[in-house]
């Protein structure tokens, strides 16, 4: 049984995990347009997440947290990221201009991989592990290293819960209502992706402008 400041504290990381993972963003974007072919795209996109994410947690605790602070960091890690989603933006849009066979279509998917690339270039998801992330590891170790671990699943399986259920309800609310759906959603989530990918080289230059006048 499991001490009640510990249930408590596993509790508020449930919610506070959960408000950020609904945050729209690119992995968002990504869960429902993979889940459009595929429906376990959302736990495999969170697979790839995890790879990064557990690691990271350890670093973060052992004072990683302060390079991701930085603003160089976070204009190379935006500017990256922005390129990064321009070619997915690309991808999705070729894509839905040109449907294919939605069993090869889901062969050629890589949402592992997908997980693994958004979560590294994702500059606003390093600052929130740099901050917020940061103070709930900090309690966690405090708890003591299986309690740490026991806060490391529990954010992560709000993440797979998430996209699990985005990458389902894409892929039968399109089986449902047909390819003519399945190429709207495709070309709103590679709207979405386009969007993210501006705003984070915009930042990325609006940070490097502030930082090169001050």
């Amino acid at each position: 049984m499991l001490p009640m400041d510990l249930l408590l504290f596993l509790l508020k990381v449930f919610v506070i995990s959960f408000s950020g993972a609904m945050q729209p963003g690119p992995v968002t974007a990504t869960a429902v347009s993979l889940g459009v072919r595929n429906r376990w795209a959302g736990v495999l996109l969170a697979i790839g997440h995890g790879v990064i994410e557990f690691p990271l947690m350890i670093l973060i605790i052992l004072g990683l947290g302060a390079i991701f602070q930085k603003t160089m960091a976070q204009v190379f890690i935006g500017a990256a990221g922005g390129l990064v989603l321009l070619y997915m933006a690309y991808a999705m849009f070729k894509t839905a201009a040109h449907p294919s066979d939605p069993q090869a279509g889901a062969r050629k998917d890589k949402p592992v991989l997908a997980g693994i690339v958004l979560t590294a270039s994702n500059p606003y998801f390093l600052i929130w592990w740099a901050t917020v992330g940061l103070a709930l590891a900090t309690d966690a170790a405090r708890f003591g290293i299986w309690a740490f671990a026991l806060f490391a699943v529990v954010h992560w399986l709000v993440d797979l819960i998430w996209v699990t259920a985005l990458s389902f309800a894409s892929f039968h609310g399109t089986t449902l209502l047909g390819p003519k759906v399945e190429t709207i959603v495709l070309k709103i989530c590679a709207a979405a992706i386009l969007f993210f990918g501006l705003f984070f080289l915009y930042n990325a230059v609006s940070l490097l402008s502030a930082t090169a006048t001050a």
